[in-house]
């Protein structure tokens, strides 16, 4: 089911007060300040260099995922970069920093990152993981005209352009993505009774209203229990078997956290359940969640996920010549703890993030963060290496990546479906 809402050479390691920094060499912050007459420039920015940060959890239980945000990117420029770098729109060309730091997935910690970041004058931030993360500095990033863009989050609000806030979500919307799969149950034609587990918050919240409004007046459709869990839980194991007791017979999980998502997937084997099971893009993942979880092609009914860009873990991705060169890059430039970059797709996802910023940064005309931001906010119809449709960041309300397909788990990857069964 498709929906759609209207782009080598050193690596050095950064620590500072505890804030992990990765930087790509070329990069050195103390470059010349853009002679450009005497115009405003923005912190971050030099005539040879321009600085990215990206918050993410680094370390705790969504290091996996976490980690990835920031490798695509970090992979990205470090092949531009190598290649000499960025030519920008005001005719300069710049390598591109990318700084990391660690949030553990706690909204303190990120919003001291942030304030980190102003401290070692970041030029603009995102791409990290996380709803409660990322909302954690939003208004102050508003209040220093600061971009927090292409954040991995699909909550809307960093879609609306609302005065003040420089903003962009780069996944698409939760709604989205719940509707896909709502929407695919309704195609299907036959009586399901639905059981929700869901993170009590915007993330989870918005998975399961884009499901009730996909079957909103579907009288063969029914949810039969919803229940929510604080995402510092430990165990939803409770949950599950609650969940069990109802006899439905799809499971819609809509769970964050990496560990919690393959506990759970392991206990609904253990019970004997076989339901239809619908998992979020950010908790789907073959290698990272299924795998580990010890789910084959015939565990369940069927593993259903609503996808926007292509698997690095499924074989015709390696063997694409944009495959060949993800893959080498990331050899190349990550470093520091075991990834490959197909275990999780944030690592995908955070390349396509690179392509969309070497857009923005090609069509900035001043060295200023709001140039970047209206360049950023501007781009149509842009073919990337890896999504499923073209990038457009014209529309307010919604985020870069606008195309989602609903895909079913097939033993090894995802085959795009148009109906659930």
């Amino acid at each position: 089911m498709k929906t759609t809402v209207n782009r080598k050479r050193t690596l050095a390691i950064v620590a500072s007060a505890g804030v992990l920094a990765l930087a790509l060499a070329g990069c050195a912050r103390g470059g010349e300040a853009p002679s450009d007459g005497g115009d405003a420039v923005s912190p971050g920015i030099t005539d040879d260099s321009l600085v990215f940060g990206i918050s993410t959890p680094l370390t705790g239980t969504t290091a996996g995922p976490g980690n990835c945000t920031a490798d695509g990117a970090i992979a990205y420029f470090g092949m531009r970069n190598a290649e000499g770098g960025i030519t920008f729109g005001d005719g300069k060309t710049r390598t591109v920093e990318i700084r990391t730091y660690d949030d553990e997935y706690n909204p303190e910690k990120s919003a001291a990152n942030f304030q980190q970041m102003v401290a070692d004058e970041v030029f603009a931030a995102g791409i990290g993981l996380g709803t409660p993360t990322n909302r954690a500095w939003r208004d102050a990033a508003a209040e220093e005209a600061f971009p927090q863009v292409l954040v991995m989050t699909g909550d809307p609000v960093f879609s609306n352009r609302e005065d003040g806030y420089l903003t962009l979500g780069l996944v698409p919307t939760y709604l989205q993505e719940g509707a896909a799969f709502g929407e695919a149950l309704v195609a299907d034609g036959q009586p399901h009774k639905i059981a929700v587990l869901y993170q009590n918050d915007d993330y989870g919240k918005g998975y399961l209203q884009g499901l009730k409004d996909a079957i909103e007046g579907e009288d063969n459709i029914e949810i039969v229990k919803e229940l929510s869990y604080e995402p510092t839980a430990t165990s939803l194991e409770g949950q599950i078997t609650e969940l069990y007791a109802t006899g439905a017979d799809v499971l819609f999980h809509a769970v964050a956290i990496t560990p919690l998502a393959i506990a759970d997937l392991q206990k609904v084997a253990a019970l004997g359940w076989k339901p239809i099971v619908f998992l979020p893009s950010n908790t789907a993942s073959p290698g990272g969640i299924l795998t580990p979880a010890g789910v084959t092609g015939d565990t369940f009914a069927g593993v259903y996920a609503a996808g926007f860009a292509q698997a690095a873990a499924a074989p015709p991705f390696a063997e694409s010549e944009a495959g060949a060169v993800y893959f080498d890059a990331i050899a190349e430039y990550v470093t520091g703890h075991e990834q490959d970059g197909k275990a999780f797709p944030h690592c995908v996802w955070s390349w396509m993030a690179g392509e969309i910023l070497e857009e923005a940064f090609t069509k900035m005309t001043e060295p200023t963060r709001e140039s970047f931001y209206e360049a950023l906010t501007s781009i149509s119809n842009l073919e990337t290496d890896f999504s499923f449709g073209p990038i457009d960041t014209t529309v307010d309300g919604a985020p870069a990546v606008q195309t989602v397909i609903l895909q079913k788990f097939n033993g090894a990857g995802y085959s795009n479906v148009e109906v659930v069964g």
